[in-house]
């Protein structure tokens, strides 16, 4: 088997928001006496928890494994008013990480809500960020994940009615969701700027580029990472097949047979060194050309919390 070709999409890996969910844990480390706790994987890829956690960053699952007291950060994908109220009861040193394209969709829902709004809410059941944003207002919004939920959603007032989104959606199921509300509710009110995020938009541009010649497509990223996930669903309804793997580890030799050009991307919280690891595997099979297939430039940087900015702030 010989690979003549790896075509790499980009963007691809970190985007801003994982960018600065991890250099805000890295700076509590550093800056706030320890522990320091984490609630919930940080972005969604083992990975970054495992370096995370060997510069001494405590992982747990929920805000009763920490002491009363300690510091805390809450994870990129946001959380709802519940961890809040149950991190100020715990009386927990709270920095947000969350990521602020996540928090846009949180004040959207507010306002929707305190509006009088019932609210449609594209997303996937179980997902962190859906879960936070949910709890903003639970009685008032209605989680619809497919075109057929979308055909048969009821509300009490069909006249009073908005829409948002998980912010790691696939942009083209995305459209199809929305269009279906539209035709159901025309008094349907959107947010005035797209709710999924920059950097998913373009990650998933960049694989429908790379799949106009890639044969098979290998899409770098934890199988629990929305993003990751969303990105081999473009790159398969492109025609092309694909492959979501956590490293290079996980490939299997038998995909390559008889592939000429392999794409490689990776999810938004996907290292680039995993990328580079990938790239060196797959020149053993003889691939000599590496060419990169640039769609857009990001420039897009997060602050940082101002607890880390002034550390005698940190809420409690």
């Amino acid at each position: 088997m010989t690979i003549e070709k790896i075509l790499l999409a980009k963007p691809r890996g970190f985007c801003a928001g994982v960018e600065r969910a991890i250099e805000v844990v890295e700076q509590a480390l550093t800056t706030f006496p320890g522990p320091v706790y984490v609630r919930k994987e940080i972005v969604h890829n083992p990975h970054v928890v495992s370096a995370l956690r060997a510069q001494g960053a405590i992982f747990v699952d929920e805000l009763t494994q920490v002491p009363e007291g300690s510091h805390t950060i809450f994870s990129a994908h946001g959380v709802s008013p519940a961890v809040h109220a149950t991190a100020k009861e715990r009386r927990l040193k709270v920095v947000d990480a969350t990521c602020p394209l996540v928090t846009k969709v949180h004040v959207e829902a507010k306002r929707f809500a305190r509006e009088g709004y019932t609210l449609f809410l594209i997303g996937h059941e179980g997902h962190e960020e859906v879960e936070g944003t949910m709890g903003e207002a639970p009685s008032d919004i209605h989680l619809v994940q497919t075109v057929e939920q979308a055909r048969t959603v009821r509300v009490e007032d069909p006249e009073k009615v908005a829409v948002i989104t998980q912010t790691t959606l696939s942009v083209d199921d995305t459209r199809a969701i929305l269009e279906t509300l539209k035709a159901r509710f025309p008094a349907l009110v959107t947010p005035s700027k797209d709710d999924i995020c920059y950097a998913t938009q373009n990650r998933q541009n960049a694989v429908k580029a790379i799949a106009r010649e890639a044969e098979v497509i290998l899409v770098i990223g934890a199988k629990n990472s929305s993003n990751s996930i969303r990105l081999t669903e473009v790159a398969e309804g492109a025609g092309r097949l694909a492959y979501l793997i956590n490293e290079a580890s996980e490939i299997h030799p038998a995909w390559l047979d008889g592939i000429r050009c392999v794409g490689v991307t990776s999810g938004a919280s996907a290292p680039e060194h995993l990328v580079q690891e990938v790239v060196a595997y797959l020149k053993r099979f003889g691939a000599a050309r590496v060419e990169e297939v640039e769609l857009v430039q990001e420039h897009v940087n997060f602050g940082l919390p101002a607890e880390l900015v002034q550390p005698s702030t940190c809420k409690t």
